[in-house]
């Protein structure tokens, strides 16, 4: 199929020679000599592009884009200039123009700028694919002989990139292989992580040179150390730090905001690893206090065993944990710490409204409750599952919460001031597709990823079993209360009413357990670029 073009310049007459070149290359293109005629022609008919000449006689090149914009506000406009002039540039820019070209230009000149404009989802949609498939083989192997965490965070950022890449650019025919391919690295995983688990968690101390962590290293970088790693130093040598934990978000949902973050910000991109369960009780109190569940359990009681009562919140202490942690570390940032959990708006104007007061407050921590409550009411509400019907979608309806969010607007706001701003995680989430049979009492927790209670039994090896807690740095209640931990996208449902619960929590999001999505956690730090 040919594009059609449309070029505006009171001398078409004499560029003929370059219609005639790109009308041998596929193009129709279509001329007339003045801003007036230029509109006439665009109330009636479709362009793919437009050729706009900034010096004409009557309506210069600058007030007919700004018509052209009314009428339509998506069409490439291409603007040919005699002029370099920085404010011409500016202001064209500013009424959306996609590209321009200096005068005189040459047939080969105008051809190229158009292929960028008219071409480039085709070009892109090519590159992805043969990108994909030159390298389908190599992370098959990758996958097969991975040994390292590093290996497997490499593994599922680059499956992400593609993931997100053939969604966007191709004809999403390769988005089935990629999602195979996705959970063939979930399995091997999830037999990596189920065999070496255990002896991670009690060898997670300084493995590099000078006492810090190695990312090279044979232990991954688990939650409770990440605030002393990666934290800590930002608040030793920075002004302010501002630290966003966004609940529940994955990965390729941080590569969602991204875009939107970069034009005010430098983004330096990390990730550490979820502890088990992959679950908020667990792991955002980890990344609070620097401690395991089993360490807090034991040194602050009355923080942990709360939340066990009814009504009561594991969660409900993160700001006392952050402020041990803190002092434990002897930082700066004692005594000059402020904490925030927004779970709705008025949560959130809270913090956009004491922006003004923060001022001199060494570090601001703030908990963004919204995904997690997405994720959940998924499962509950038919137009929200409408909506979100797979994980493409859901990262979507994540982005457009994000660019019209409080957050966004106070997160532009710091971009104006000397300071780091760290965005991350306590988990992420998985698809769940297959459910697995579990044994419990009746007391046994609810959760569809992960459950503790006495006695648990679960007959398939895809599953962890904690039967004694403790060795895996996991509080117990009882002297016969053990944890089953799934892997892959199962998710556990009981013998009693089996059905039923498995038509219930089928294709919904959860966490708690064993999966790239979930344990792999995005850490952005953020520096302002002014």
């Amino acid at each position: 199929m040919a594009f059609k073009v449309l070029w505006v310049d009171d001398n078409i007459e004499e560029l003929r020679s370059h219609v005639l070149y790109l009308s041998e290359k596929g193009f129709e293109v279509e001329g007339v000599t003045n801003g007036q005629d230029a509109l006439a022609v665009l109330a009636t008919k479709d362009f793919d592009g437009i050729l706009l000449d900034e010096m004409m006689p009557g309506m210069g090149g600058l007030e007919t884009l700004e018509e052209i914009r009314k009428l339509d506000p998506h069409v490439p406009v291409i603007m040919i200039t005699k002029s370099e002039a920085e404010d011409l540039m500016t202001r064209a820019i500013g009424k959306r123009i996609n590209d321009y070209l200096v005068k005189p230009v040459s047939p080969i000149q105008v051809l190229s700028a158009l292929r960028r404009q008219l071409e480039a989802r085709k070009l892109a949609s090519e590159e992805v694919t043969r990108d994909y498939m030159s390298n389908f083989m190599a992370v098959t192997d990758r996958i097969a002989t991975a040994v390292k965490p590093s290996d497997w965070e490499g593994i599922y950022s680059d499956l992400v990139t593609w993931g997100m890449d053939l969604f966007e650019f191709s004809d999403h025919g390769l988005l089935e292989t990629q999602a195979d391919q996705m959970a063939a690295a979930d399995q091997a995983f999830g037999k990596y992580v189920r065999e070496n688990y255990k002896d991670w968690i009690h060898d997670d101390g300084p493995t590099g040179v000078g006492g810090k962590w190695d990312p090279e290293g044979g232990t991954p970088l688990f939650g409770p150390r990440v605030f002393e790693t990666w934290i800590e130093p930002e608040i030793q040598g920075s002004d302010q730090v501002f630290w966003i934990i966004i609940d529940c978000m994955r990965l390729d949902q941080m590569r969602m905001i991204e875009p939107l973050l970069e034009p005010y910000f430098h983004l330096e991109r990390k990730s550490f690893w979820s502890i088990l369960p992959t679950a908020t009780p667990y792991a955002r109190n980890a990344l609070f206090s620097g401690l395991y569940p089993l360490d807090i359990a034991e040194g602050y009681p009355d923080w942990w065993t709360s939340g066990a009562n009814p009504g009561g919140s594991r969660n409900a202490y993160e700001q006392e944990l952050l402020e041990a942690q803190l002092e434990r570390l002897a930082s700066p940032a004692v005594g000059s710490c402020k904490y925030y959990k927004v779970s709705d708006d008025r949560d959130s104007d809270h913090l956009h409204r004491n922006l003004g007061s923060l001022g001199e407050t060494k570090l601001v921590a703030g908990v963004y409750n919204f995904l997690d409550i997405m994720a959940h009411g998924r499962s509950q509400n038919r137009i929200l599952k409408e909506l979100a019907p797979d994980e493409a979608a859901f990262r979507s309806l994540m982005r457009s919460w994000f660019e019209h969010s409080k957050l966004f607007e106070v997160m532009k706001s710091l971009a104006r001031r000397k300071c780091t701003v760290i965005v991350t995680t306590d988990h992420g989430s998985m698809l769940c597709k297959r459910s697995l049979k579990v044994r419990g009492n009746r007391d046994t927790s609810s959760n569809v990823r992960y459950k503790f209670g006495d006695n648990l039994g679960v007959d398939d090896n895809r599953v962890l079993l904690m039967k004694n807690p403790e060795d895996f740095r996991l509080p117990k209640q009882t002297t016969i209360e053990n944890y089953a931990v799934t892997s892959e996208n199962f998710y556990l449902v009981y013998p009693t009413n089996f059905h039923e619960y498995e038509r219930l929590y089928r294709d919904s999001f959860q966490h708690g357990g064993i999966s790239l999505e979930e344990m792999i956690c995005p850490f952005t730090i953020l520096r302002p670029r002014v």
